[in-house]
């Protein structure tokens, strides 16, 4: 934890598990699922396109914002104030099988390997929020690891098969912390 963080931490209450619905906590909460990638290039698309399913799967309150990243820029530097939580969800290079979904809870740090376009303005972008006191102290990353990168719009048959399976990872996520999240009737 850098000392950003801890000064950030210290007055913000935590969230309680398994509260009924009338307490839920949510007062306090104000998150953020942010979908980043490059939907022209194949699985670098799969967080963009896993906010896509989340938003059609899933009804969130309004405690939590979800938000189409795409390449990320400094614009998204604004979407980091006041928040209690992150949950970054992107396709990232950690040498495992193409599919295979990682949580990774420094995103910062882990960001710092520069693994692609996008997530060098997704470094800058937390670093800047940490060095202004935005960066909330709840950060995680949800990835999948991709298989191609070329020009494409579709996923590969490893990602596509998993992506629901990453969307649901990040709606445990949310309830965990305290957010009602109910599946839509189809």
């Amino acid at each position: 934890m850098n000392l950003n963080q801890a000064k950030s931490n210290r007055n913000r209450p935590k969230p309680k598990k398994n509260q009924s619905s009338e307490d839920s906590g949510q007062s306090f909460l104000n998150v953020l699922v942010l979908g980043v990638g490059n939907i022209l290039l194949s699985d670098e698309g799969a967080g963009v396109k896993a906010v896509e399913e989340l938003k059609t799967r899933y009804d969130c309150s309004d405690a939590v914002e979800i938000v189409d990243g795409g390449t990320v820029g400094f614009e998204l530097l604004s979407y980091f104030e006041n928040r209690s939580h992150i949950l970054i969800i992107d396709a990232v290079k950690t040498g495992n099988e193409p599919g295979t979904i990682v949580r990774i809870d420094d995103p910062p740090a882990f960001l710092q390997r520069k693994i692609s376009p996008h997530q060098i303005g997704l470094a800058d972008v937390m670093g800047i929020a940490a060095i202004t006191d935005n960066l909330p102290p709840n950060n995680t990353l949800f990835g999948i690891e991709p298989k191609q990168l070329s020009t494409g719009l579709s996923l590969s048959t490893e990602v596509e098969q998993n992506l629901s399976r990453l969307v649901d990872m990040v709606v445990g996520e949310l309830k965990t912390i305290g957010i009602n999240v109910r599946a839509k009737n189809k």
